[in-house]
């Protein structure tokens, strides 16, 4: 029997940029996410999926929504404060390292089940199955 007809992923690669942005394409729609993140602990985009603009704004926030940095009246805290209304972001250690994935919500009610997927499957891709916490 074709091991192709028991695939349950429609699209894979066996490039790891390739498959995290198809992970993550796919956490997005199941879950009605605007955008989902994957980026590291200075805000460098590793893999996206959703409009570019949302997912550069989300790479660069991410940090600082991780850290809960405080809110000091600048734009940038003006926009992070409106982000954290909007934001989800999940810590991963990779590698010895901290990477984030965050999501923009489509609404307050999105659940955070898909998030939880979307970054065991990026830890399944990047080779790391353990040390998966929330932030």
């Amino acid at each position: 029997m074709d091991e192709r007809l028991n695939e349950r992923r429609l699209r894979r690669s066996d490039d790891p940029i390739t498959a995290l942005h198809y992970q993550l394409a796919h956490a997005r729609h199941a879950a009605g996410l605007d955008a989902v993140v994957l980026v590291d602990d200075a805000g460098s985009l590793v893999a996206g999926a959703g409009a570019w603009p949302v997912c550069e704004e989300l790479a660069a926030f991410a940090p600082l929504l991780a850290q809960d940095t405080p809110f000091d009246g600048s734009q940038t805290a003006l926009r992070l404060q409106t982000l954290r209304q909007e934001v989800r972001c999940k810590t991963l250690t990779w590698n010895g390292s901290e990477v984030l994935l965050a999501a923009k919500l489509a609404s307050p009610e999105d659940s955070e089940e898909a998030l939880w997927r979307a970054a065991s499957g990026c830890l399944r891709i990047l080779g790391e199955t353990r040390a998966l916490s929330a932030a």
